[in-house]
């Protein structure tokens, strides 16, 4: 069966879908962040060396607010693309990469485990491609909406193999500066 709508339905129904989907992606990938103690703050993360590549601190948050924005936007247009080929596969692709993204921060900052969030960064490139490619099928402006994420992400796998070369006894460490001591 055809589904007939007008231009306005159809912005309509990405308007919708938009609502939805930008604030979620925010909202997890705030929670993901927040959950682990990334970033800045935490002693473990505080005592690493940095490589030279490594950008301030502030530029993550306004990143990755933007990266999400994009992605939700992205999804929005495909999961509004009612009746497309692909559709369903797309959106699940999507899924697995964001459980790959949602999961790198309480990897790397709350389990320390450097090698294994570099291995998780290398699997989120490779899932974003396949989402990419599936999404251009669809509607090519999804698509090139999640090309700066891969960008991103390709750099942060740079940036989380270089901590890991310059911090070879940092991964997997649990020692006195990831210790809270509390007395009563």
């Amino acid at each position: 069966m055809n589904y007939l709508a007008s231009s306005g339905q159809l912005r309509a129904s990405l308007l919708r879908w938009s609502l939805f989907t930008v604030p979620l992606l925010l909202v997890l990938g705030f929670f993901s962040g927040q959950a682990a103690g990334s970033g800045p703050g935490n002693p473990w993360f505080d005592n690493l060396v940095k490589p030279a590549i490594y950008p301030p601190p502030i530029a993550f948050p306004i990143v990755w607010s933007a990266l999400y924005l994009m992605m939700g936007v992205s999804l929005a247009m495909i999961l509004s693309a009612r009746g497309a080929a692909g559709r369903g596969l797309a959106a699940f692709m999507f899924v697995i990469q964001l459980a790959l993204n949602l999961s790198w921060s309480p990897v790397f900052f709350a389990m320390h485990q450097i090698t294994a969030a570099f291995w998780i960064c290398v699997a989120m490139a490779v899932a974003i491609a396949i989402t990419i490619a599936l999404f251009w099928r669809i509607r090519p402006v999804a698509g090139m909406l999640l090309v700066p994420y891969l960008v991103w992400v390709c750099f942060a796998s740079a940036l989380t193999f270089e901590i890991g070369r310059l911090n070879p006894d940092a991964d997997g460490e649990f020692g006195a500066s990831s210790t809270v001591r509390v007395s009563i």
